[in-house]
């Protein structure tokens, strides 16, 4: 009965190990899927989304208005709302990058400044 236990207790351990060394898949796809409901037509990169996209979450965690979220990621980041999160997140020094970031991913110049 006890090397049954410890057969068990093993078997736990090693099942919690491989549930948590593999990267969960949902974040990705749901990632890409919003990538394209926000009409972006450019190339997809998972890293410059998702840094784009915390922007606009942490925008929507300081003021908990949840049409700003949806504003501020509209027409792949291409709209002022996006601009005035970054300047409320006092990211301007960053803004040039994410307008390459936002160039790549809509496919055309983003005609924010």
């Amino acid at each position: 009965m006890h090397l049954s236990l410890v057969q068990f207790v093993c078997a736990a351990v090693l099942a919690v190990t491989l549930s948590s060394a593999a990267p969960p898949s949902t974040p990705h796809h749901v990632a890409r899927r919003s990538f394209f409901s926000l009409e972006c037509k450019g190339v997809y990169d998972a890293a410059i989304f998702a840094r784009l996209d915390r922007i606009c979450d942490d925008c929507y965690n300081l003021f908990r208005e949840p049409q700003l979220y949806t504003l501020c990621r509209k027409d792949c980041f291409t709209t002022d709302y996006f601009k005035g999160c970054v300047e409320v997140l006092q990211e301007t020094d960053k803004f040039e990058i994410f307008k390459q970031y936002i160039r790549q991913l809509h496919g055309a110049d983003p005609k924010i400044s």
